[in-house]
């Protein structure tokens, strides 16, 4: 039997349709009318598995088609504060989004290490670390891990130890994630670390996650500026209910191939559904000054 539809979600719908439903549609639709002259809605943007497909060398997780020209248009509008929020170091996303040749010309705001880090428009770059003797216990957890893998792929973070089975069989996946809880979960009781699960891993890490960062980008915004969030983990739940308390206009996409249980409001899939999705945005608001003037 299939699982029953989560409370909330619109459905996608199935592989291969380059659209969305009536009802996901109407969501969308809704939203978009909030979009008020003189305001800039303020969009937040997953990478991995939302803007561009897993891959197992990441430096290859280029983006999907078409979606470099539609935020490359959005940027270009200038009506749209735009950021990017994923668990990867911040400055990878820059060079896989842009482009070679570059067709994203513009500097985008990007968080990275699921909020700990920021890397402003203007290239300032801000870092959040654990007091000195947790941080201590981090680095040799990963000086550790850089000669020892536990039969995984680890990936060596400023904030954070990852431990990755993403790809591996069931038997082995299950190994690596044993041995990696042996290890990470008596360190994430020390002051200032904590485990964060996502799919096909686990990283034991220092600072905010991407609720922290959408509280942060919304606090910064002007009160009632509609926020949108796209993303496909269980990482970024928290970023949906981050959005989900916004008391001004608010959106929350889950992008995946499968549903699961989320706490977004829209599930659409990819790469279909970000394509739409984004020239949807874009097109609200090249037409909203013709509202203007019809209120006029």
């Amino acid at each position: 039997m299939a699982p029953e539809q989560p409370a909330g979600i619109f459905e996608a719908l199935p592989k291969g349709r380059d659209t969305v439903t009536d009802d996901a549609a109407n969501v969308l639709q809704s939203f978009f009318t909030t979009f008020q002259p003189g305001v800039k809605p303020l969009l937040l943007l997953d990478y991995d598995g939302t803007l561009a497909p897993f891959r197992v060398d990441r430096l290859k997780a280029r983006p999907y088609t078409g979606v470099r020209e539609s935020i490359a248009r959005i940027l270009h509008q200038g009506r749209t504060r735009l950021v990017v929020i994923t668990g990867r170091p911040a400055r990878e996303i820059s060079l896989l989004l842009r482009g070679n040749p570059p067709i994203i010309e513009q500097p985008v705001e990007v968080w990275g290490l699921h909020g700990a880090e920021r890397i402003h428009a203007d290239g300032r770059r801000e870092l959040e670390l654990a007091p000195s003797s947790t941080q201590r216990k981090l680095d040799e957890l990963r000086e550790y891990l850089r000669h020892n893998n536990l039969g995984g792929e680890f990936e060596d973070k400023p904030n954070a130890a990852v431990m990755h089975w993403r790809g591996a069989s069931p038997r082995t996946a299950k190994f690596i994630e044993v041995r990696t809880r042996e290890l990470f979960e008596p360190m994430s009781k020390m002051d200032g670390l904590m485990l964060l699960e996502f799919e096909g891993g686990l990283e034991l890490r220092v600072g905010r996650d991407k609720g922290g960062a959408v509280d942060t980008l919304i606090a910064e915004a002007a009160p009632g500026t509609p926020v949108a969030y796209v993303g496909d983990d269980v990482t970024d739940e928290a970023a949906f209910r981050a959005v989900s308390s916004v008391g001004g206009p608010h959106l929350s996409i889950l992008m995946r191939q499968d549903e699961r249980e989320t706490a977004a409001d829209v599930w659409l899939r990819p790469p279909s559904g970000v394509r739409v999705f984004l020239k949807r945005w874009y097109k609200a608001l090249q037409h909203e000054p013709r509202r203007r003037a019809a209120a006029a």
